[in-house]
């Protein structure tokens, strides 16, 4: 049985807002699940409607076999970081988890044991209106450890995080896995997902537009064509007037349709200089552009 399940999941907030629309996923024990998109495709909504924090408007979502509400002793079975800033600025570290514990009927010990898990234990004595972004996104997975769960489900868990912090998140969630936990994290930062997570849920404007392994998504993608070039904005214009699917990436052209090839002669025979042209097997990033179809300028 899948630890999480969705069928037909749907939310309107009033007439005209239809934030998650007829979504359908299951995720299995023991792996990372990353829910991708950009701000606004429901990822958030997706995961309030998991832990009962907001209803849907039709369609079902049970974890762990049953509704969250209905779950015995949640805090064991569920641990969720949603929102960073809902701490007392004036409380340490430590005793924000502990007004935490209290209200969950953990054990007082547990709260060290979580901050020592997130690597917090010399600022626990701390204010937290001291703590930095990323200290503060580390404070709230402590407390979404503090019942020793079986699920972790993380809002954008890696805002405000260095990449140092990056790295550890990364391991520690690769760490949890492995000792079967089941995580499923929402994110916009594609790059970092692809080295975390096994699976992949892409949803734009409410929608879930593809879902299953990384490596099975991208092999079925089409290749990518990179291409650098001194007159981008010329070369641009030139290769979406063949047709061509174009994005910018930093300081090149992805383009997705023609070959190598083809781009090499859409640019001769405009008089533009290439300064590098090859073929990639596509990113993650690079598969979301194309179920998307979202643009990302440099």
């Amino acid at each position: 049985m899948p630890v999480i399940e969705a069928e037909g999941l749907s939310k309107r907030f009033g007439k005209k807002v239809l934030a998650v629309d007829d979504v359908t996923f299951a995720i299995e024990a023991g792996t990372i699940t990353g829910v991708l998109g950009p701000n606004g495709a429901g990822k958030t909504t997706t995961l309030r409607m998991i832990l009962d924090l907001v209803r849907p408007t039709s369609g079902r979502v049970t974890i762990l076999g049953s509704r969250y509400r209905d779950l015995r002793a949640p805090a064991g079975r569920v641990g969720a970081l949603l929102d960073s800033s809902g701490f007392h600025p004036g409380r340490s570290g430590r005793n924000a988890l502990r007004v935490i514990a209290a209200g969950a009927r953990v054990p007082d010990e547990r709260v060290d044991e979580a901050l020592e898990l997130v690597e917090l234990t010399g600022s626990a004595k701390r204010a937290v209106k001291g703590y930095s972004t990323g200290m503060k996104q580390r404070l709230a997975l402590a407390a979404a450890l503090l019942g020793d769960p079986e699920v972790l489900i993380l809002d954008e868990p890696a805002n405000g995080l260095d990449p140092e912090g990056m790295l550890w998140l990364r391991t520690f969630l690769r760490g949890q896995a492995s000792e079967g936990r089941t995580v499923l994290v929402s994110s916009h930062v594609l790059a970092e997902v692809e080295q975390t997570v096994d699976d992949i849920l892409i949803m734009s404007k409410g929608r879930l537009l593809a879902q299953g392994p990384i490596d099975r998504l991208t092999a079925g993608a089409q290749p990518v064509i990179r291409v650098r070039s001194p007159q981008a904005e010329k070369l641009e214009a030139a290769l979406s007037a063949s047709g061509a699917a174009v994005n910018r990436l930093n300081d090149a052209l992805a383009v997705r349709g023609p070959t190598a090839a083809e781009v090499g002669d859409v640019a001769h025979t405009e008089g533009l200089v290439l300064h590098e042209l090859l073929t990639e097997q596509p990113s993650l990033e690079d598969l979301f552009l194309q179920i998307a179809g979202t643009r990302r300028d440099a």
